[in-house]
């Protein structure tokens, strides 16, 4: 039998319907955001991670998926997705477009070759979002503030910015510096990773994991110590903003990301969750002024953000959260007969067509089981098409919460099931349950704004 690659997952049933409800508020979200969605290739040419991820970094240098094709060009399965996102940028000349900046996310499949654990895997999805062309703090804020959103509407509650900046060229080369000095006496104590970063990229030091509680790593000198006055100014301008949207951070000067694009600001965010282990990062960002630059690209200011969707979907899972997702069907239609069975081919049709949610019977089970079957799917109705009925223009509908039968006319029963649905089963609801101040004063029909769940506000039941 083939199985699966090690470190990819088949995505399937309930934990599917998860997946594409995150799909669904992540697009939902980034409407109201005014992002666009972008779509770039999952083989990409292997410089452009090389140039524009970094030759320093473990992407590059331990995890990426590099091979020749038959024509002999060295292509990489993208690990990442921002890179990809500047070549199209550059390439389509977006930076020409009037409409500036260009704000896009997208939601797509990367590789890494590393080892798989719980959360990581080889075969990841990833959301991210970025804005090209603009300079401003409030970027960054804006960015900070739609991941945060995001991690919210989902359920997850305890959300955790850790918020850092490296500075301008300026104040990262003296940063840069400080960091071999201090480290340069000491560094035959690092593993072997960290005496070849010490010189190219002395900021993936603090990275490293296997050297995490070497004293010497938790005494270097922090990044807030050698920002400019510039740099400094504008770090305090992306905290005014984020108060300003009462979005809680906490300022931590380890945080510097991987990734050698990085300038100014640098964020994590982590979720509480336990069961996470010591990784709680759930997303995280910064700000990529010289990226497109250096791809060849005019000078364009640039910030982002993703996340992993599995490592989410385990988050909301471990958390226990009850999302909104349907998991029952209008109508099960159901036949003895042939003639029946056209009959049931072509209401299926319609009323598909007309907007619900619909199955039929498709392997000839006996009527007990096509029942069996309709409670399986979570059916709100089922039908026996009897063709008696069918010849004096009707059917007879079963309510499956009530077990109400009734006999409807053919020509009715869209109208029917439309009313019948909307009013008897229109509190299936998955219902919240934030604290009773969590500012979200609306009626049991709408939508908490914290949440994304339902909550009900009748008198007490």
């Amino acid at each position: 039998m083939i199985k699966r690659q090690k470190g990819c997952n088949d995505i399937y049933g309930k934990e599917a319907k998860v997946w594409k409800y995150i799909d669904q508020v992540i697009d939902a979200l980034m409407e109201k955001y005014n992002y666009n969605y972008i779509r770039t290739p999952i083989i990409e040419a292997t410089e452009l991670f090389h140039r524009g991820v970094g030759e320093t970094t473990d992407i590059v240098t331990k995890e990426s998926y590099d091979f020749e094709d038959k024509g002999g060009r060295k292509i990489t399965l993208r690990p990442e997705g921002t890179a990809g996102v500047v070549r199209s940028f550059i390439e389509n000349k977006m930076y020409g477009d009037p409409t500036q900046p260009v704000k896009v996310y997208y939601n797509g499949t990367m590789y890494r070759y590393e080892r798989p654990q719980s959360g990581r895997d080889r075969e990841l999805t990833q959301f991210g979002m970025e804005i090209l062309g603009s300079d401003d703090p409030l970027s960054d804020a804006e960015i900070i503030s739609a991941a945060v959103n995001l991690y919210k509407i989902l359920g997850l509650k305890e959300i955790k910015v850790n918020l850092n900046t490296l500075g301008d060229n300026e104040s990262r080369n003296n940063y840069r510096e400080a960091l071999i000095k201090h480290f340069k006496p000491h560094i035959k104590d690092f593993c072997e990773d960290c005496r070849e970063r010490l010189e190219k990229n002395p900021l993936r030091i603090l990275d490293c994991k296997v050297d995490k509680d070497n004293e010497i790593l938790k005494n270097a000198p922090k990044t807030l110590d050698y920002l400019n006055e510039d740099s400094q100014k504008r770090f305090d301008k992306v905290k005014e903003y984020l108060d300003i949207m009462q979005i809680d951070y906490e300022i931590n000067p380890s945080i510097v990301r991987g990734l050698d694009y990085y300038n100014h600001t640098v964020f994590e965010i982590e979720a509480k969750v336990e069961g996470f282990g010591s990784n709680n990062v759930i997303g995280a960002g910064g700000r990529y002024n010289g990226l497109v630059n250096q791809l060849d690209g005019p000078e364009t200011p640039c910030v982002g953000f993703a996340t992993g969707i599995g490592r989410v979907a385990m988050a909301l899972e471990l958390e226990k959260i009850n999302l909104p997702i349907n998991n029952s069907i209008d109508l099960f239609l159901m036949y003895v007969n042939e003639d029946e069975k056209k009959y049931a081919a072509y209401l299926t049709q319609e009323l598909r067509l007309s907007g619900f949610i619909v199955d039929t019977e498709y392997t000839d089970r006996s009527l007990k089981a096509q029942f069996k079957q309709a409670d399986r799917l979570n059916a709100k109705f089922t039908c026996v098409l009897n063709s008696e009925d069918l010849d004096n223009n009707e059917v007879k509908i079963k309510n499956n919460k009530t077990k109400e039968e009734e006999i409807i006319s053919l020509d009715a029963l869209l109208y029917y099931l439309d009313e019948k649905i909307n009013t008897e089963f229109s509190d299936e609801y998955d219902y919240c349950d934030c604290e009773d101040d969590c500012n979200c004063h609306h009626d049991h029909e709408e939508k908490h704004e914290c949440c994304g769940k339902h909550h009900c506000h009748k008198e007490e039941e």
